[in-house]
C-alpha cells in the first residue's frame, strides 16, 4: 500500500520573511534625504545596491522586527556564514514582487544577469524604490500618524450648507430638476395623498416629489510647500525626511479619504519647482537658501487653476526667507535671512494669497525669535494657523490640522 510521509515544512527563510515589513524598518533609508553626509552634493545621494546590501545586513543583525525563532536562525546563518546569500535572496525577491527596479541604464544582457543571480552585481548598480513601495510606506505612514491620534472618523470636508445627497441629515426639500434623486418615500407619498386623497392607484405628480437634505460638503485644493534647502538636514537632525513622510500621508489620507480634494506639491530652495507628488519620497536636499516668496508665487498660479471652494497653502519650513527672485531672474541671497527686502516681498506676496482666500497654515520645524515674528505675522495676514513643532510632532499636528477643516463654512 503507497504511503505518504508528511513532516515539518523547513523552507527557505527568505521567503518567509514579510516583505512589507522589511520595507517598513527600511523606510528611514529608503527616504533618506542626505543626512547620513549633509556635505555630500544633493545631486550624488543616490541609492546603489551595496547600500541596500548594508542596510538589509544591519537590520537583519539587529533582528529587532523578528520573532525569536527567526533570530535564531539568523544567527546560525551568521555563523554559517550564509547572510550575503540570505541577503541576495532578499533582494531578488523585492525585484521580483516590484517593490525595487534596477536602474534603466544597463544593456539586457547586465539585466538578465543581474536577475539570475543578484550576488553578481556590482555594488554601484543603482537601484529605485517603484510606485508600489511609495504607495505602500505613505499607507502605513499614515496609519501610524493616525494611530498615536487615536480612532478618527474622517470623510469629506463638511460645511453648513444643506445639499441633496446620499446621506440624510436635515429635513426634505420639494425636489428641483438636478438634484439628486435620493427620494424621501414618506414625504412624497404625503403629499399624493393630500392631493389626492387614499385610494388605489395613487396618481404622483412632478410637485410631489421630495428629496433628503444632506450637508453640502465642499472640496479643497492643497498646495504643500515643501523647504528642501540645506539647513533640513544640518545642524545634528534630519528634518527633512520626516516631513516627506508625513506629506506622503497626506497624500494618501487625501486620494483615499478625501477623493475630491487636490493636492499639489512646491519645492523651495535657492527658487521653486513643482514636482508630482508621485516623486516627493525620491526628493533629496537641494542648494542652501530659502526663497520662500517664490515658493508663494509658484503656489498661487497652481491654486489658480483649481476651481475647489477651499484653497490652502501648507508651508513646512525651518529657516527664515533668505533668498528673492529678482524681475531680471536674478536670485538675490543674504544668508543671514530676514533682510527687510526678502521678507518685504514675501510678505507682499502673503497678502496676495489673502486677495485670493488663500489660507496659508506653516508648520515651523525651529523656533527662534524673529522667525516666531515673522511667522505669526504670515498667519495673521492670511487667517491661518503656525505650528512650532518637531519632526516627530510634526505629522499629528498636519493631519489633524487638514481633517479639522471639515467643519469649516463655506461662504
Amino acid at each position: 500500500m503507497k504511503r505518504v510521509r508528511y513532516s515539518k515544512f523547513t523552507g527557505d527563510l527568505a521567503s518567509e520573511m514579510d516583505i512589507e515589513d522589511l520595507l517598513k524598518a527600511l523606510s528611514d533609508y529608503l527616504l533618506d534625504s542626505g543626512f547620513r553626509d549633509p556635505y555630500l552634493r544633493f545631486q550624488d545621494m543616490d541609492h546603489t545596491l551595496d547600500d541596500l546590501r548594508e542596510a538589509l545586513r544591519q537590520l537583519l543583525e539587529s533582528g529587532d522586527i523578528f520573532d525569536d525563532r527567526i533570530r535564531e536562525q539568523l544567527q546560525q546563518m551568521t555563523q554559517q556564514d550564509k547572510m550575503d546569500e540570505l541577503i541576495d535572496k532578499l533582494i531578488k525577491r523585492m525585484e521580483q514582487e516590484n517593490y525595487i527596479s534596477y536602474s534603466q541604464n544597463m544593456d539586457p544582457t547586465q539585466m538578465s544577469e543581474m536577475m539570475g543571480n543578484a550576488g553578481n552585481v556590482q555594488g554601484e548598480v543603482k537601484f529605485e524604490v517603484t510606485d508600489k513601495s511609495l504607495d505602500f510606506l505613505g499607507y502605513k505612514t499614515l496609519r501610524d500618524l493616525l494611530g498615536s491620534l487615536g480612532k478618527s472618523n474622517f470623510g469629506r470636508h463638511d460645511t453648513h450648507h444643506w445639499a441633496t445627497g446620499v446621506e440624510t441629515h436635515g429635513a426634505s426639500q420639494r425636489y428641483e430638476f438636478g438634484d439628486t434623486l435620493n427620494l424621501d418615500t414618506t414625504t412624497t407619498l404625503k403629499s399624493a395623498i393630500a392631493r389626492e386623497g387614499v385610494g388605489l392607484p395613487l396618481n404622483l405628480e412632478y410637485e410631489d416629489l421630495h428629496v433628503h437634505q444632506c450637508e453640502y460638503q465642499s472640496s479643497c485644493a492643497t498646495v504643500v510647500m515643501l523647504d528642501c534647502s540645506h539647513s533640513m538636514i544640518l545642524y545634528g537632525e534630519d528634518r527633512f525626511t520626516p516631513a516627506k513622510k508625513v506629506a506622503m500621508a497626506l497624500s494618501h489620507l487625501i486620494r483615499t479619504q478625501y477623493p475630491g480634494d487636490s493636492l499639489s506639491l512646491v519645492l523651495f530652495h535657492d527658487s521653486a519647482e513643482e514636482l508630482p507628488v508621485s516623486q516627493l519620497p525620491r526628493v533629496k536636499v537641494g542648494p542652501h537658501y530659502t526663497n520662500t516668496c517664490e515658493g508663494l508665487r509658484l503656489s498661487q498660479r497652481i491654486l489658480a487653476r483649481q476651481r475647489k471652494d477651499m484653497k490652502q497653502i501648507v508651508m513646512i519650513t525651518d529657516g527664515k526667507p533668505s533668498a528673492l527672485t529678482l524681475p531680471d531672474g536674478r536670485i538675490y541671497k543674504n544668508a543671514f535671512g530676514l533682510d527687510p527686502l526678502v521678507v518685504s516681498e514675501t510678505l507682499e506676496e502673503v497678502a496676495r494669497c489673502k486677495r485670493s482666500n488663500i489660507m496659508i497654515n506653516t508648520f515651523m520645524l525651529a523656533s527662534d525669535l524673529g522667525l516666531v515674528q515673522f511667522v505669526h505675522k504670515v498667519s495673521e495676514m492670511c487667517r491661518g494657523k503656525a505650528y512650532f513643532t518637531t519632526p516627530d510632532t510634526l505629522g499629528e499636528y498636519l493631519l489633524m490640522d487638514y481633517m479639522n477643516r471639515k467643519s469649516k463654512t463655506i461662504h
